[in-house]
């Protein structure tokens, strides 16, 4: 069996975990493997600013650097931001996937401009920081937001009606006054709107998390990872004490 462990970067109860594990249903999950979600122990609360990125990567890395020594076969890291994911490709061998990489390199592949849409504009300076590390920004046709607070434990459930209309304007907008020929949804907490959206859209919708838990299967299967020349392990590891370091 593969295990795969998957980062929560906001510290919450079961509640909230299962309730984003719901992106991965059983069906979704191919035959022999098997993702772990985990919610870091402390840290962020919102990802709103650049506060709160600071913690989401140092306590995301924490929550990680032990993946490969306690057996698991790759990390996907839950949340665009791609928290911590470039420390724990230096620390692990082990495939280590973040969804902001993994949504927009599939964005570019089915199209030639993508929108992020997003709950709120709180969040814009975390896409910005995965397109710019990446020199993605031209085919990145804007970022929109429905300008609705998140709830990062409860998500979407009981705001359908509510939500679900504002987010589909919103795309539109992207779609017809941007250019966008993909729609990214700008978080995995969004994952319960990508069913209806794009039933509605009249263009592919990205569910990050989907895509980059599928990326992480594929690279598995195909017994690939991250270039070690391109993240060089640290000539003294701190692993052990890094994990000490909880709060």
């Amino acid at each position: 069996m593969q295990r795969i462990k998957v980062i929560v970067p906001i510290a919450m109860d079961e509640a909230g975990v299962a309730n984003r594990a719901q992106q991965l249903p059983a069906d979704f999950v191919r035959p022999g493997f098997a993702p772990t979600f985990e919610a870091v122990r402390w840290g962020a609360a919102l990802g709103d600013s650049y506060h709160d990125t600071l913690l989401m990567d140092w306590t995301v890395f924490q929550a990680g650097v032990t993946a490969e020594d306690e057996g698991y076969a790759g990390v996907l890291i839950d949340t665009v931001s791609d928290s911590g994911l470039w420390p724990l490709r230096s620390a692990l061998n082990i495939p280590v996937v973040g969804p902001g990489e993994a949504s927009f390199a599939a964005a570019m592949m089915l199209g030639k401009k993508f929108s992020v849409l997003t709950m709120w504009p709180q969040w814009f300076p975390l896409y910005e920081k995965v397109l710019n590390q990446h020199g993605w920004e031209h085919r990145c046709a804007s970022v929109r937001s429905i300008d609705t607070r998140p709830d990062v434990t409860e998500l979407l459930e009981g705001k359908e009606e509510v939500v679900f209309a504002k987010l589909k304007a919103e795309a539109m907008r992207a779609i017809d006054e941007d250019g966008a020929d993909v729609i990214v949804l700008g978080s995995t907490t969004m994952h319960q709107s990508a069913t209806y959206l794009q039933s509605e859209l009249p263009v592919p919708v990205i569910n990050p998390g989907q895509v980059a838990y599928k990326q992480l299967e594929t690279l598995i299967e195909l017994g690939l990872t991250h270039s070690k020349k391109a993240f060089p392990a640290p000539e003294v590891p701190k692993h052990a004490d890094i994990r000490k370091g909880w709060y």
